[in-house]
């Protein structure tokens, strides 16, 4: 493989990679109304030759090159989250900007910068006659990511029936390669109560009340520490082999978390006692945790024992239609994964890498501070599709992708030209250097 030349590839596309990334991201683009960014991005795959190109019916976008034997991956949710408050923008975020080094607009990191590097990736494989019949290369540009994780690849695997032999996540990595992520999940905590004057308070049985002695104890979950003195252990517990027999990854992941998010009552006025309290918790997992005994924990808490009957613990359902109108129903749970430092895919993903840009890794002259004080190979804060490509699915998946997480959601979102390159030669490589 001559590595020179993919990288020399990748170089002499950055000015069509950054148009195609600037005419993605000046439409809105948001979950369940995507259907700008897939029209667009179906268009580049077939201008570029790709042998297949299908939009299926819950509006993903897969484009296959080549016609070989090992189905590799390459996966970027194309949705994105709103502008929130406008003001907080130096630059309009959808016209958005360039210069030399960067292109700014919402989406760009977070993340139509993979798709961009995905599909220039596979170009790059047909230019150089890289495509063999050991393999075929499989570009998703995925919906309903930033609303619920993971779904679109639920529909992939079990209703598009593609299961490709590994998957690369190109969300945003800051130069580095992931392999692995914390889960999350959704829980939803009812708690009743009865109703009466707010004159005589004592007449009724206060849910609000009820509720702030429960989150008094989801707050000692988070915070305490898991000495044997304490009647609710923290969840930095799970760090320790005592309480978890794969407490080397959960290290390596970090520590699992919970937190309020949300809080909704019910009462017959403001002149009332409220008859019914219920909180959100958002629930992030490390590795050894399930959604059973996330759910359990919070139902052995001493306050929801204390009220009985009158606490109901239970996790989310996401049920919104696509931009096609597809609905697609699935639990708010989104699984940790791990793949193994020593797992063939890493390997292969560093092999490919360290061959094409050495050992640590390389962006902007801004970047590259903060990105060399890193380890090349580490693991996402946020939560990605991975969830069921590997999480629910057991397929092996693994991380690299232009842009930044700081970017993720974040006003004035911006990603590097270089990164864009970088992953495209990164991507070229890989297959072959996996299937050699």
């Amino acid at each position: 493989m001559d590595y020179n030349k993919i990288k020399e590839a990748a170089k002499n596309y950055e000015a069509d990679m950054t148009k195609f990334l600037r005419d993605i991201v000046k439409f809105p683009g948001e979950s369940c109304d995507e259907k700008a960014h897939i029209d667009r991005i179906a268009e580049e795959m077939r201008n570029l030759g790709f042998n297949k190109v299908e939009i299926d019916p819950m509006g993903n976008v897969l484009g296959y090159m080549g016609t070989g034997k090992t189905l590799i991956g390459f996966d970027a949710h194309i949705d994105t989250v709103g502008i929130g408050n406008k003001s907080n923008w130096n630059f309009d975020p959808y016209e958005g900007y360039e210069n030399e080094l960067e292109i700014g607009g919402r989406g760009v990191s977070d993340q139509c910068g993979g798709i961009v590097s995905a599909v220039y990736g596979a170009k790059i494989m047909k230019d150089l006659d890289m495509l063999s019949d050991k393999y075929t290369v499989l570009v998703t540009g995925t919906v309903q990511e930033e609303d619920c994780d993971g779904l679109c690849w639920q529909y992939i695997i079990n209703e598009d029936k593609v299961r490709p032999d590994f998957v690369v996540s190109t969300e945003p990595t800051d130069g580095g390669i992931y392999r692995g992520q914390r889960g999350r999940m959704e829980i939803r905590v009812d708690v009743k109560g009865v109703s009466c004057h707010g004159s005589a308070p004592e007449r009724g049985d206060n849910a609000i009340y009820k509720m702030a002695d429960i989150l008094q104890d989801v707050r000692a979950l988070n915070e305490n520490d898991a000495a044997d003195d304490k009647e609710i252990k923290g969840l930095v517990k799970m760090l320790d082999e005592k309480y978890n027999p794969e407490w080397k990854e959960a290290n390596f992941l970090g520590r699992g978390t919970v937190t309020v998010s949300e809080v909704f009552f019910t009462s017959p006025s403001r002149c009332a006692v409220a008859d019914s309290c219920s909180v959100s918790l958002d629930r992030r997992m490390t590795a050894g945790e399930t959604w059973e005994s996330c759910l359990d924990e919070i139902r052995a808490l001493p306050n929801v024992k204390k009220y009985g009957d009158d606490v109901t613990v239970s996790m989310y359902e996401y049920s919104r239609p696509s931009y096609k109108g597809l609905t697609y129903p699935i639990e708010c749970y989104f699984p940790t994964w791990v793949i193994p430092e020593d797992h063939e895919v890493t390997k292969a993903l560093e092999d490919a890498y360290k061959n094409l840009y050495g050992d640590a890794r390389i962006g902007a002259p801004e970047t590259l501070e903060m990105r060399t004080a890193r380890p090349l190979t580490d693991k996402w804060t946020f939560s990605t599709n991975g969830v069921s490509i590997m999480g629910r699915n057991g397929i092996p998946c693994i991380g690299f992708g232009p842009g930044a997480e700081a970017q993720a959601h974040a006003p004035n979102e911006k990603t590097w030209k270089q990164d864009l390159v970088t992953c495209a030669a990164v991507y070229a490589a890989l297959p072959a250097t996996y299937c050699k």
